[in-house]
């Protein structure tokens, strides 16, 4: 992986579920620009496994996963 500055474009949409009205569903997918490679998002821990190898081919290591979360809120 090019160790130049990535970027990512992040979609999300909710659907109402079946049963109620008042529930929703969160879908999501990401697409890493250089690449095109894209991914569909039902977690935030998809989110970061799918991130997470390009941040660290920049040289962004994370000991734990916590502390991106907090970053990102």
């Amino acid at each position: 992986m090019d160790p130049s500055p990535q970027s990512f474009i992040l979609k999300f949409w909710v659907e109402p579920t079946t049963d109620s009205e008042q529930e929703i569903i969160w879908h999501g997918q990401i697409t890493h620009v250089p690449s095109g490679a894209r991914r569909s998002l039902k977690t935030k821990e998809d989110l970061m496994n799918f991130i997470q190898p390009y941040l660290e081919a920049i040289g962004i290591h994370f000991t734990r996963q916590r502390r991106f979360w907090r970053r990102a809120r």
